[in-house]
């Protein structure tokens, strides 16, 4: 029997957080014995995997030869923002149920695409549905060592700069290692209705009064929702000045909330001023996206504890929760 043809010039496209399109060329001579394709799918060795942890199964998919391009889509083999390399072969089913197949093709790398806004408002809804109840609070603060404020003062004109944030929550999220802001935190203890004393960032405690922040020429945007092995969540929040390149980022790729009517944060005027609520029944970590001169707010050393252990640096998510993971990939 003549050989089966190898797979050509193959070509990615239509890459999403858990799809892609693969096609390639093949004589029309030859597509009238092919009755199947062999796709191996693999993920790309990253150098510094941990030698020892169990290696991931690779993923061989038999597909009915159909018109290509070829929609490949599983979240259960597909995480979002992730390295993969595939090979492909055409194959022909025998009278026996044996295949026979061509030659593997070359390798081809490509990487998985982060959320989408569809994705970002299944999470959004899984988030809504435990924020519970509104508590008012008036300042947003941010906990750092001494050193922070003091290279801030010194050597940044008295703000504090914008960084990169980590990789902390969802693994498909957008913004992780893309936007840039500073983190804050709202929450305040229901029966003090003060921030708590303790913190996991720091001794030193930046506070400034929510309107600073939050007004109406600020936009609100849902950012992602997580946890960490823990029976309580996480919900990011970013706070965009609008028109700012934060807010430019953001409109592109997250769920906008309105300022004065969501389950999480919310900015209302009564009797001529501004009120603030936010969610009691979730830890909200809020990004603002612009520097912000130490002049406008107060730094003071907290009375509490450095609870290293309740550190969110680059913290994983717990894959198997089902209260705070979508059908997509992790």
């Amino acid at each position: 029997m003549e050989e089966l043809p190898v797979p050509q010039n193959i070509k990615i496209n239509n890459i999403t957080c858990d799809s892609f399109k693969i096609s390639w060329d093949m004589d029309p001579k030859s597509k009238e014995r092919i009755t199947h394709y062999f796709i191996d799918l693999n993920k790309k060795e990253n150098k510094n995997s941990n030698k020892f942890k169990h290696k991931d199964v690779p993923t061989k998919l038999v597909a009915k030869a159909v018109p290509l391009p070829m929609t490949v889509r599983g979240h259960w083999f597909l995480s979002p923002r992730t390295e993969y390399t595939v090979a492909v072969q055409t194959a022909s089913k025998q009278s026996d149920g044996d295949y026979a197949v061509s030659e593997w093709s070359e390798i081809i790398e490509f990487c998985t695409a982060d959320y989408s806004p569809v994705h970002l408002t299944q999470l959004l809804e899984k988030a809504e549905v435990i924020a519970g109840r509104m508590l008012k609070f008036s300042l947003f603060y941010r906990n750092q060592h001494k050193e922070y404020f003091d290279e801030a003062r010194v050597q940044q004109g008295n703000k504090m700069m914008p960084s990169v944030k980590d990789n902390s929550g969802s693994h498909g999220s957008p913004i992780s290692g893309k936007l840039e802001g500073i983190f804050f935190s709202c929450n305040t203890e229901f029966n003090t209705g003060k921030a708590p004393q303790d913190s996991p960032y720091g001794r030193y405690r930046f506070e400034v009064q929510a309107e600073v922040l939050f007004n109406q020429k600020t936009n609100l945007y849902f950012g992602d929702l997580y946890c960490m092995y823990t029976a309580y969540h996480y919900v990011i929040l970013v706070l965009a000045p609008s028109g700012s390149p934060g807010d430019e980022f953001c409109k592109q790729r997250l769920p906008q909330l309105n300022i004065a009517d969501n389950k999480f944060l919310t900015c209302t005027e009564e009797d001529g001023r501004l009120v603030f609520h936010h969610a009691q029944d979730v830890i909200l970590e809020v990004i603002y996206t612009d520097p912000l001169d130490l002049s406008l707010g107060t730094v003071a050393e907290i009375s509490g504890h450095q609870l290293r252990s309740l550190s969110t640096v680059n913290a994983k998510k717990d894959p198997s929760c089902k209260i705070c993971n979508i059908s997509v990939g992790r």
